[in-house]
Parts: C-alpha cells; sequence; structure tokens
C-alpha cells in the first residue's frame, strides 16, 4: 500500500513530481534518491531526464511516449517500497580556504554564535555531509549535515554577487557554489574546485547521495590549487 504521504503532481504534459513530504529529512532524501535510482534502472518509455531534490523527484517525459496512468501506477509502486539510507558510493575531501577576503562573514557568525573564528571552522568541517541536490544554477550542490549549533538566518541583505566556489550557510542548510551568483547565505569560505566546468568529463562533480568533507586548507596553497582545478583537474579527492 502506498504511503499517504506520496503525492503526484503533473506539471503540465512533459513531466510529473512525486513529492514525498513537505520538510528537510535525510529520510525524505533517500527516498527521492532510491526511487531516481530505481526510475533509471527501469528504463521507463518516454522518460528524458530526472530531477531529484530534497524532498520529490520531477520526472521529465515525452508525452507522446508515455501513458499517464500507466506511468503513475508505475511510479507509486516504486516509491511505495523501503528507502534505506545507505552509506555514500563516494565522498570527497573538498579543500576550504576559510575566513579573510575568501570567507567574508565567518568572523560575524562566529560572533552571532558567540564563538571564536577557529571553532566555527572546526564544526564546519568536522562533520560529513551529503550531498541531498543539485540545483537552482548549474552544479550547485545543496547539502545535509550542517551541525546545527551553526544554524543561522539568512543575511536580511542578498548580496548581488558572490565568488564561485562559495562555501556558505543558510538556515540549517550548506552549499557548495558553482559559479558566481546572488546570495543571501553567509560566507564561510571558498574553495578552488570547479563543481561544475563545461568541457570536462564529467562536466558536474558531485552528484546526489555523494558525501563531502570539507578539509581547512591554507589560503597560501589557493593560487596552486585554482590554476590545478581551471586546467580541468578535479582537486577535491573523490574515494569510493
Amino acid at each position: 500500500m502506498t504511503p499517504p504521504a506520496i503525492r503526484l503532481l503533473w506539471c503540465g504534459d512533459t513531466a510529473l513530481t512525486v513529492e514525498f513530504g513537505d520538510r528537510i529529512d535525510p529520510a525524505l532524501n533517500a527516498a527521492v534518491l532510491a526511487l531516481d535510482a530505481r526510475v533509471q534502472a527501469a528504463d521507463l518509455p518516454g522518460i528524458v531526464e530526472t530531477v531529484p531534490t530534497y524532498r520529490s523527484l520531477t520526472i521529465h517525459l515525452d508525452p507522446l511516449a508515455v501513458d499517464p496512468a500507466s506511468l503513475e501506477t508505475t511510479l507509486l509502486d516504486l516509491a511505495g517500497r523501503p528507502a534505506p539510507i545507505r552509506p555514500p558510493a563516494r565522498v570527497w575531501r573538498v579543500p576550504v580556504v576559510y575566513g579573510g577576503a575568501f570567507g567574508i562573514d565567518l568572523d560575524a557568525v562566529a560572533a552571532q554564535h558567540g564563538l571564536c573564528p577557529s571553532a566555527v571552522v572546526e564544526r564546519h568541517a568536522a562533520p560529513e555531509y551529503r550531498v541531498v541536490m543539485i540545483g537552482f544554477l548549474p552544479g550547485y550542490a545543496y547539502l545535509d549535515g550542517l551541525d546545527p549549533s551553526l544554524a543561522l538566518s539568512r543575511r536580511a541583505s542578498p548580496r548581488p554577487t558572490t565568488p564561485a566556489g562559495t562555501i556558505s550557510i543558510g538556515g540549517a542548510q550548506a552549499l557548495v557554489a558553482s559559479i558566481a551568483a546572488p546570495s543571501g547565505w553567509h560566507l564561510l569560505g571558498r574553495t578552488p574546485v570547479r563543481a561544475f566546468l563545461p568541457g570536462r568529463d564529467p562536466v558536474f562533480l558531485f552528484e546526489p547521495g555523494d558525501g563531502i568533507r570539507f578539509v581547512p586548507t591554507d589560503p597560501t596553497r589557493w593560487d596552486e590549487l585554482d590554476r590545478a582545478a581551471a586546467a580541468g583537474e578535479p582537486v577535491a579527492e573523490g574515494e569510493r
């Protein structure tokens, strides 16, 4: 029997969203990623692309190659199966230069939490995060696992632009930014890693379900690592 939390939401006739809930929850995201894997493994006719998020999976499709009723039945069956939270298949070690010009909000975040900047860095770099979704802009990696003691409401006034590679927090979320963009999040540091690099294989370095560990890195290494990343080297170390 399908759990009552699961909803099917048609987005016109070219996409269907399977919604598992209305909150940020590792169990919901595990269900999303499990369904994504099952849909891809099933090789269903007419499926063009799948887009996993925190709590839902959107399936883009060719309406001329899909029977809507049959697809709904299949997806409800696949979505209703148990989805245990599995260890990530790949864990990335991502170098980060914290503070100073690389993380202009570090001192302010520390002050708001009554901590010294080094304590914020230690707490931010301690967890193994999980990539829950790629979204907003190409390659933006949204992460679950932020230490609750660092949670902080977003800035009252967003900045019109922030650098590519920004490592930031907003609310209870953490982020690896891929390109320069506006942001209301708090900037703790920056990584030379190119999460999104056209012309490289793979174009997107991180995938939903990956693990990420941040490695505090001396600013004297920035130029060296940045040159290597610009040349197409991952710079981040991936372990399976």
